[in-house]
């Protein structure tokens, strides 16, 4: 990138240098070359207003014009050649040609009026022709002027010598310009690559400050923030191993102690066998139950592709939830109640969001106390649908409510294990509202229930 950056500055600060330096130079030359042409046209109008009058062109003797002639050709460094209407010179300031004839292109289109300039820039020569009028406007005679222009391309010259060496100078520190600014565009850059490499090597504790053009400073704190995430991700997935080897450990030694409990003992009874027999089966049962909570997370873990939507009556869903968990509310004389505002279909993957719900009225239930309520209410807008679960349980403290939905968290893990739970059930329901693209909040007090809101949308977003 360093080269880049190298290869635009001098692209960006040489090149338009010398195309402005090749324009003014030859904005120059044209300029200088229109000036000398209007100049000799003035002098070409003098002269011709001096000859016609005294007769030079018939007699070319005259020495006060004469003197003119010259010094025009002197100051212009070059010659003049005054032609009569018969192509005859009358005057040559060099001499060499008075009382020829000159033919030439140049001298017979002046006399049909068209007056002519000619440059030769190889052998910095200027040439043209002005026209000797009377007072009716006929050509009595051609003034042919040949001038040198070294002058005006000596100027030209020395500006381009002068304008290379200020570009050669101008490119110089301009390389050097960008040689410092490219170093210090990518610093933060290179920093940035380096910082990711020793990421992609496994190094997730590394995070880098680097200091430099704003979006740099962003990548950097985005990148940060990503590690955090990612530092975050990692602690928890092996928290979640940890959780993991614990929850099934747990029932494992529990049946172990209860195997190498009977086998100890040679003539245990019988009524003692089927006591330690339905506790191990309870034990095989809770393991079950983790394995299987432990499969639909990571069906659930899977892409929002796996969802199998449909559009379902969700009065009827809640109905059919609420029958299918009377009997456990029952056997603790939990009242059920059911509220529904109005009917409501929505686009939804009808098992997964029965599970997340019925997880929801299931723990209310089982965290209520005897001869308390549920209730569960329906609503909807134009846009959403929105499920209340409230109960008159036993709450949740404060400290305890941002912890809920994560994996394997218990409120109290005594009571949890004893009611069967195994801590992955609100888990499962927010990654099931999650990938209906919904939310969910729980607003609680410890002592006087509980209310979890949950909102989706009617029509899925894929």
């Amino acid at each position: 990138m360093r080269m880049y950056v190298l290869i635009i500055s001098i692209f960006l600060g040489v090149v338009p240098l010398s195309f402005f330096t090749k324009v003014f130079l030859n904005t120059y030359e044209e300029k200088a070359i229109d000036n000398r042409i209007t100049e000799l046209e003035s002098q070409g109008k003098a002269l011709s207003n001096l000859l016609l009058p005294t007769g030079y062109l018939t007699t070319g003797q005259i020495p006060e014009i004469d003197t003119e002639i010259a010094r025009i050709a002197d100051l212009y460094e070059g010659r003049i050649l005054i032609v009569n209407n018969n192509l005859n010179i009358v005057k040559d300031t060099y001499s060499l040609e008075d009382g020829r004839y000159l033919v030439s292109q140049e001298v017979i289109q002046s006399f049909r009026g068209n007056n002519r300039s000619i440059r030769d820039r190889k052998n910095q020569i200027l040439k043209m022709t002005y026209p000797i009028m009377d007072n009716n406007k006929d050509i009595k005679g051609i003034i042919v002027m040949s001038f040198s222009s070294k002058d005006i391309y000596g100027i030209r010259d020395s500006l381009e010598q002068r304008a290379v060496l200020f570009a050669m100078t101008l490119a110089i520190l301009i390389v050097v310009f960008a040689i410092y600014i490219s170093g210090k565009l990518t610093k933060p850059l290179t920093d940035v690559v380096n910082s990711i490499n020793r990421f992609s090597e496994g190094y997730l504790e590394e995070g880098f400050s680097i200091k430099g053009y704003n979006e740099i400073e962003k990548i950097s704190d985005s990148f940060n923030h990503m590690i955090s995430k990612m530092n975050k991700l990692e602690s928890s997935r092996q928290e979640f191993v940890s959780n993991v080897s614990h929850e099934l450990k747990t029932p494992i030694t529990s049946i172990k102690v209860l195997a190498d409990s009977l086998l100890m003992q040679e003539d245990a009874p019988v009524e003692l066998y089927r006591e330690f027999l339905t506790d191990i089966t309870e034990e095989i049962e809770r393991e079950n139950k983790i394995i299987t909570d432990l499969l639909s997370l990571v069906k659930l873990d899977k892409k929002a592709g796996d969802m199998n939507i449909v559009s379902i009556n969700i009065n009827e869903l809640l109905e059919q939830i609420l029958k299918r968990l009377s009997p456990i509310a029952k056997r603790k004389n939990i009242e059920l109640i059911y509220e529904s505002f109005r009917p409501v279909l929505a686009e939804v993957d009808e098992v997964k969001l029965s599970l997340a719900i019925s997880n929801l009225i299931e723990n209310a239930i089982k965290y209520n106390v005897d001869e308390g309520w549920v209730r569960v209410s329906l609503n909807a807008d134009h846009k959403y649908f929105f499920i209340k679960v409230a109960d008159s349980g036993i709450g949740i403290p404060e400290d305890a409510q941002d912890f809920i939905f994560e994996r394997f968290y218990r409120v109290d893990k005594a009571r949890s294990r004893e009611s069967g739970g195994t801590g992955l059930g609100l888990a499962i329901t927010k990654n099931v509202i999650q990938m209906h693209r919904g939310a969910i909040r729980v607003y609680s007090k410890e002592g006087e229930g509980t209310t979890f809101n949950v909102r989706v949308p009617l029509n899925y977003i894929s």
